[in-house]
């Protein structure tokens, strides 16, 4: 039976069934709230169905839900599993990255409305009942500012929001500039959602099958990395000085049709942000990546734009191709806000699932 055709619980059970899937009481409660959303949001779309024509009323919208935990723990599994079991056309997936690039960018299209924030609001809901938002989490100023407006305008247009964290909704934008004003809409979240606190025992990403030898430390990483690059570009590949992406340049070393070549001081240390990186997550299917160093306090900088560009590629599918100076477990010396996250996506990353599932998702 197909996800498409069934409840969320009944899908869960079906995959819990599955070989090698190991289920948790973490995920089962967070599954009967998804179940409880699913049968609301059913019931409106058919009562919906059922006033249009006949009466200036409509029925209540459904609150959303705010599901929130450790890093790897089965959020956005279970969000995707909800979804696709869904049966609404007017519905969208997509990661808080990417999104918020969409905003910035349709903002700038919209520049000619007197509230370009407004028109973008009612391009949204006019397309999008259910908007599932996965790994909500503010670290920028103009970020937080946009956001509060902006969900504060799709709620009151009935746009029902699901979405996942790391962190609960008090613990965002942490320690941010200006945090007193991002406090209101941390308010309205709570409000106009069910925050779920979910935490099971194991992060799923760390426990992933075998690791593929995709990320080098030794003293002779450029050499394995050259050799890396010859056998998958089949040495047809061109030792170009940068690659034009949109309307910017980025230094590489070596560029092949898919396949392209960074230094980590080109991506990380310079000027470039999450929307540079989505330019090379759609451009190329394999990153490779020379030179991370430790991040320390030193490098805070760096390390905010190395977390968004691991984000980007692996919400993306995106293969990566690196070099460490230390293991990437041991990759952060003091606790960071992302560290967690990120080490945690680097191994699941380097897996044969991700790789052979990043290679499926490139042939679709």
């Amino acid at each position: 039976m197909q996800s498409e055709n069934m409840n969320p619980r009944a899908w869960y059970l079906e995959t819990c069934a599955k070989a090698g899937f190991v289920c948790d009481a973490a995920q089962s409660v967070a599954v009967d709230e998804l179940e409880s959303l699913w049968q609301q949001l059913v019931e409106f779309k058919n009562k919906r169905n059922q006033f249009l024509g006949r009466s200036l009323l409509s029925p209540d919208v459904p609150k959303g839900l705010y599901i929130w935990g450790g890093v790897g723990r089965g959020k956005t599994f279970l969000m995707d599993g909800f979804y696709r079991c869904l049966p609404y056309r007017r519905k969208r997936r997509i990661h808080f990255h990417n999104f918020m690039a969409e905003v910035h960018h349709e903002m700038k299209r919209l520049a000619h409305e007197p509230d370009p924030l407004m028109a973008l609001a009612d391009n949204i809901a006019h397309d999008t009942r259910l908007l599932c938002l996965d790994e909500l989490h503010v670290d920028d100023i103009a970020d937080a500012m946009i956001l509060g407006r902006l969900l504060e305008a799709l709620f009151k247009r009935g746009v029902v929001l699901l979405t996942t964290s790391n962190y609960p909704p008090d613990g965002l934008y942490p320690n941010g500039l200006q945090r007193q004003n991002f406090l209101p809409t941390i308010a309205l979240l709570k409000q106009v959602l069910k925050v779920l606190p979910f935490d099971g025992n194991e992060d799923y990403r760390m426990l992933q099958g075998v690791r593929a030898p995709v990320f080098v430390v030794t003293e002779d990483t450029r050499r394995q990395m050259e050799l890396m690059f010859q056998r998958l570009t089949a040495g047809r590949f061109a030792q170009a000085g940068f690659v034009e992406l949109g309307h910017i340049r980025i230094a590489v070393r070596c560029v092949a049709r898919e396949i392209v070549w960074f230094d980590f001081k080109e991506l990380c240390a310079g000027k470039h942000d999450q929307s540079d990186y989505l330019l090379i997550a759609h451009r190329y299917s394999t990153v490779f990546l020379s030179d991370v160093p430790e991040m320390t306090e030193g490098n805070a900088a760096e390390a905010r734009r190395f977390a968004w560009l691991i984000d980007v590629l692996y919400d993306n599918q995106v293969k990566l191709v690196a070099s460490f100076a230390v293991a990437f477990e041991a990759l952060y010396k003091t606790e960071h806000a992302d560290s967690r996250r990120i080490t945690s996506r680097l191994a699941e990353m380097q897996t044969q699932r991700y790789l052979a599932f990043s290679q499926s998702c490139r042939d679709i």
